[in-house]
């Protein structure tokens, strides 16, 4: 199991990251920033398909932030107040993990960020500010989507500070992306994601609920409605974009649009067959955790 390191941000806010350490002490770490709907122990840590422990196994400390409103880091207030603007957005948590890299500097002196998803929102951001890093990874990213998927993402006129998922809606968006879902998940990967899931973002058992701030939903509407949060082109490190072959969030077009974007010298991008948006949790997750460790290997 991992375990946890806290690190306050500016405003005295706790942000909780998820350690696994490699047998022998490294300058090289990966830090991993999360999704939208699921914190850092169920997307990076679920038991029996941690790339925590993957990373750790191949001699380089791993570490996954949760987002504030995710997981084991603070509350924002404002997940209680209906009144209050949707918390989360992926410029506060960008600061919140330029703060985290900072501290994780002291005892590295080579970090690699990963995005997932909306968290390649925050890393994107993070990496056009004064933030040192070594490489880039955008897994599953979602950065220029097309207008047509604003239904997809947006929380509504007026958007409610937080969102729930039941088990059943988070296990049917999982299998509405495989053809047929037992060809590409392993039978216990499911429960095995929804009890690490719901350990730190429960909220009911009848039906069994999980919640997640909103403010992701806005970065992810913006995207869609008004182009991408962060320029691309800013990203001065290598950088590598990969995305499994049957995501239908990260779509293929998105992911070249953010390749094409890049500007950097040293940029990468790769698609892994029959694999999701879950990639990271399928059959298929040992070719994705080759690809961005021979990536990282490389820098």
């Amino acid at each position: 199991m991992s375990r946890r390191r806290d690190v306050e941000t500016e405003d005295g806010t706790r942000v909780a990251v998820h350690v696994r350490q490699p047998d022998r002490p490294t300058d090289e770490a990966v830090v991993f920033v999360h999704g939208a709907t699921f914190g850092a122990r169920p997307a990076f840590d679920t038991p029996g398909y941690s790339w925590l422990a993957d990373t750790a196994s191949r001699g380089r400390a791993a570490y996954a932030v949760d987002a504030v409103g995710y997981g084991d880091s603070d509350r924002p207030v404002a997940m209680d107040d209906p009144d209050a603007d949707p918390p989360s957005r992926a410029d506060r948590v960008a600061e919140d993990l330029r703060r985290v890299l900072d501290s994780l500097a002291r005892d590295h002196e080579h970090l690699h960020l990963v995005g997932y998803s909306w968290g390649t929102m925050v890393a994107g951001i993070a990496c056009t500010r004064e933030t040192e890093i070594t490489s880039l990874v955008q897994f599953a990213p979602v950065y220029d989507p097309e207008p047509a998927r604003v239904s997809a993402f947006d929380p509504g006129r007026d958007p409610a500070p937080k969102r729930e998922a039941t088990r059943t809606e988070t296990r049917d968006r999982w299998d509405a992306h495989l053809p047929v879902p037992s060809d590409h998940r392993d039978p216990d990967a499911f429960d095995r994601f929804w009890t690490t899931l719901f350990d730190g973002q429960g909220v009911s058992d009848d039906p069994p609920t999980v919640e997640a701030p909103n403010g992701t939903l806005l970065d992810l509407t913006a995207a869609a409605t008004g182009g991408p949060i962060y320029d691309a082109a800013d990203i001065a490190v290598s950088t590598l974009v990969v995305r499994g072959s049957l995501d239908q969030t990260a779509t293929r077009e998105d992911g070249l649009r953010l390749y094409d974007d890049l500007t950097t010298g040293e940029a990468e991008y790769t698609e892994i067959a029959n694999g999701s948006h879950f990639l990271a949790l399928e059959r298929r997750r040992e070719t994705l955790f080759d690809r961005v460790a021979t990536f990282h290997d490389g820098q």
